[in-house]
């Protein structure tokens, strides 16, 4: 699914038009797609519940005129507050007036008081103000009615509150909000989902996203580059299972992590590639905590590294290294591995000195902050490499400030992508995967149980593991998000976002896989 910008939305509205499908036949998809949803959203029941709509005086104020026809001739009691909305030759109006929905103009006098009491009875408010178009401040009446309506959340949260399109005064592409900008329980956006959407502080403004087929004809979004990681995307891509497989049908990873203060790493990131259904994983770690981690990890094969001080990989084992590696079909370094400065010259040799040929690699946390130490480091790297950064890795790399990589993480990825010519994860809230070509896909999940150590090496072995079964490294990036996003989900559905901690995950990710191939069935 395309995830797009408001002029690109423009132009495919715009071109739509003129392959006969007029913004009035749009309008009509989206206002039935805002009714049905926000039935859902009164738990399939709307007869005699009370439904307050702020109706604006765009486009996004007719689907909600539309939205409200519907949910009247459903039964619902609904009541209009329109805001600067001229009225005449309003044919939307005109049939909410045929069906006798009351109505009252925000701007007039006593209509605060009004809305206070309108607000006070609804089940539902529907804020379809402002959409797409240019924000400004909201100032006076406009800016007070929205925050009454927060106001009165606050006081009861069994108010629904379903946001038309965007949630109004959130930018919808740089995801910025204006102060009185309301908090959705549903925002039910049309076509394609705008990038403002997933990113903050928007995002925490939008609750649970929709997205409404209107009907705006498929092949005009083929050009656009972004989109939305999703379960028909991920399921199409998953590598097959045939019933006379062997081990090595499925692949074989060798991951080069761990050192004594970073067991951990090394362990999620083998057992999650496992979790994904690869055939054989193999640890090479640092001979003296290798008896420790072979405690832990029962199914995984072990290849001991010399050392050069005590837990860390003597540089000199990059040639153990190279012979074992063609045995393999893919490689993930770098987790746990640490900083020391052999470290950094071991990921010199490895990865810069192309001791690993051609296979498909992975590079994660100790891995890309030795890189982020060497020179010129992203010119002598192996084609089908996936460096998977968080935004402090991703500004070693880069050389940019947090701040300005949180702003503008979509820009980033993808000029990181060009620049790196290789595949690019920026992880955090929204995991962006961006390819040398210029195509990105954002991860719709913002998760806060993922947010604790850990997660990020399992998201390593995830990809690692897709990679080694032989997924390219974008779509292997992909899949590999998305698994930990729904995994995350399905733990936290279990247990809440609070003590989620990175080992729940493992065991999460095969019922995610479980779970795609079951609604594949279903289709």
């Amino acid at each position: 699914m395309k995830v797009v910008t408001v002029e690109q939305m423009i132009a495919l509205e715009r071109r739509s038009a003129e392959l006969g499908a007029p913004p009035e036949f749009l309008m009509e998809n989206a206002g039935v797609a805002v009714a049905e949803h926000a039935r859902r959203l009164l738990k399939d029941s709307v007869e005699r519940r009370s439904v307050l709509m702020l109706i604006g005086p765009g486009n996004n104020g007719g689907d909600g005129l539309v939205a409200a026809r519907h949910l009247h001739d459903w039964g619902a009691r609904v009541r209009l507050f329109l805001v600067k909305r001229k009225t005449e030759r309003d044919k939307n109006f005109a049939r909410c007036m045929e069906r006798g929905i009351p109505h009252t103009d925000a701007l007039s006098e006593g209509a605060i008081r009004a809305f206070e009491e309108a607000l006070a009875d609804a089940d539902l408010f529907v804020d379809s103000l402002f959409g797409t178009g240019k924000v400004r401040p909201f100032e006076g009446p406009v800016s007070d009615l929205l925050k009454r309506v927060s106001a009165e959340k606050l006081k009861r949260p069994a108010l629904k509150i379903l946001a038309v399109d965007l949630p109004s005064g959130l930018n919808a592409d740089t995801g910025e909000v204006d102060p009185a900008t309301v908090t959705a329980d549903l925002t039910v956006t049309f076509a394609y989902p705008k990038i403002g959407l997933f990113r903050f502080p928007g995002a925490a403004r939008v609750g649970r996203l929709e997205v409404a087929d209107i009907r705006i004809p498929p092949h005009l979004a083929q050009d656009i580059t972004t989109e939305l990681i999703t379960p028909e995307t991920v399921r199409d891509q998953l590598p097959p299972r045939p019933l006379h497989a062997n081990k090595g049908t499925f692949g074989k990873l060798l991951v080069i992590a761990g050192s004594p203060n970073y067991i951990g790493a090394a362990c999620l990131a083998c057992e999650a590639a496992m979790r994904v259904g690869t055939g054989l994983v193999t640890l090479a770690s640092p001979r003296t905590v290798q008896p420790l981690m072979a405690a832990k990890l029962t199914e995984t094969t072990h290849l001991p590294l010399p050392e050069s001080d005590r837990g860390v990989i003597d540089p000199d084992a990059d040639s153990l290294i190279r012979r074992e590696a063609s045995r393999y079909d893919a490689i993930l370094v770098g987790c746990g591995l640490g900083q020391h400065e052999d470290t950094v010259e071991l990921i010199k040799r490895l990865l810069l000195g192309r001791a690993l040929g051609e296979l498909p690699i992975i590079v994660d946390a100790d891995g890309l902050n030795a890189l982020s130490k060497l020179s010129k480091w992203w010119q002598r790297l192996p084609d089908r490499t996936v460096l998977t950064p968080h935004p402090g890795e991703m500004a070693r790399l880069s050389g940019k400030p947090i701040e300005e990589i949180q702003k503008e993480r979509l820009d980033t990825a993808r000029k990181a992508a060009h620049d790196w010519n290789q595949t690019v994860v920026l992880k955090g809230a929204f995991t962006i995967v961006a390819s040398p070509d210029g195509h990105a896909a954002i991860s719709g999940t913002a998760n806060p149980g993922l947010a604790s150590a850990g997660t990020g090496d399992v998201l390593a072995g995830a990809i690692g593991g897709l990679l080694a079964q032989g997924l390219m490294p974008f779509a292997a990036a992909q899949c590999g998000v998305y698994l930990h996003a729904a995994a995350g989900e399905i733990v936290r559905e279990e247990l809440g976002d609070a003590g989620m901690i990175a080992g729940d995950l493992l065991k999460a990710l095969p019922k995610a896989i479980k779970k795609l191939r079951e609604a594949q069935k279903s289709d």
